[in-house]
């Protein structure tokens, strides 16, 4: 099956109360394709980059099998650069610096070869240019999931409510669901969603698990308890890949499925908290993904008998 993923290749610079770094690669994307390849083989990216990327990371896209058709380089641009630093607890963060560089005039274009894809990742981005990307499709994708943030809220509800309409899936942390319903129950929050448009909303909420909701349906999936957490930053972006990932292998979309693949995102989200940047997520053994996911299950299972 063929999967589309949509969103930043960038570069971070990130603190932590366990470390620091320098300039190294991240971007939703860079974390949504690396996560899904371990899945699927046939994925398609949609980005923009500056010159200053490092052919390096490109290379260790496409041995992952990752098309780079739709990676615009921009010849002598810089590509979108973040910095923030963690708080000790690792659940807040401080946003130091911000160059959107490439991204101001990003006009995504979608290549032949992508406009029929099976499934379609749309990590977080402008909703200007996640709309583009739908409407540039020659066929709707048998599913659409798409990523956000209160940013978008903030400065562009009127433009996102619009995406949000037209997609299946929409994965959020808790308090952007709270602020993009209006709602502080979590269940509340989820019903009101349902009606902007999504059938499937997975509720983030970080060390504490992820939340599936399907009409009312609901499925809680626990964070793996972790000796050494290094660095959050694209833990999300990646549970995104690693749930799509599933999906678009197993090419089932049934909610009972879904159940499945929030404990395959969860795990790949465990590897990447383990090191700084993407460093984690290249060279996975598929020994080592199915002994994560083994202690997912081992973290969950349970015999009771009711009197």
């Amino acid at each position: 099956m063929s999967l589309l993923v949509v969103g930043t290749v960038a570069f971070d610079a990130i603190e932590t109360p366990f470390g620091k770094t320098d300039k190294i690669v991240g971007g939703a994307a860079s974390y949504i394709a690396l996560a899904a390849s371990y899945f699927v083989k046939d994925i398609h990216l949609v980005s923009v980059i500056g010159d200053d990327f490092p052919q390096s990371f490109l290379n260790t896209l496409t041995a992952s099998g990752v098309n780079l058709e739709g990676l615009q380089i921009k010849k002598g641009e810089k590509s979108f650069f973040w910095s923030g630093k963690y708080h000790n607890d690792l659940n807040s963060r401080d946003t130091l610096e911000t160059q959107l560089n490439v991204l101001e005039t990003f006009n995504p274009v979608v290549p032949e070869s992508a406009k029929e894809v099976d499934f379609l990742m749309l990590g977080n981005l402008a909703p200007a240019v996640q709309l583009s990307v739908i409407n540039q499709m020659r066929k709707r994708p048998k599913l659409i999931a798409m990523d956000t943030m209160n940013f978008w809220m903030d400065i562009a509800m009127p433009e996102l409510l619009k995406v949000v309409a037209l997609v299946d899936v929409l994965t959020i942390n808790d308090s952007e669901a709270r602020q993009l319903s209006g709602e502080y129950s979590l269940v509340k929050a989820a019903q009101k969603i349902f009606k902007m448009g999504p059938k499937i909303l997975v509720i983030k909420k970080g060390e504490h698990g992820a939340l599936l909701f399907h009409k009312t349906e609901v499925f809680f999936a626990p964070a793996l308890p972790l000796e050494e957490v290094f660095d959050p930053t694209g833990a999300g972006d990646t549970f995104a890949g690693g749930f799509i990932g599933h999906i678009a292998k197993s090419e089932d979309i049934s909610f009972s499925n879904m159940k499945r693949a929030i404990i395959y995102g969860s795990a790949m989200a465990s590897f990447t908290v383990e090191k700084f940047g993407t460093e984690r997520l290249v060279g996975l053994s598929q020994t080592g993904l199915d002994e994560r996911v083994q202690d997912f299950i081992d973290l969950v299972q349970f015999d009771i008998q009711l009197a």
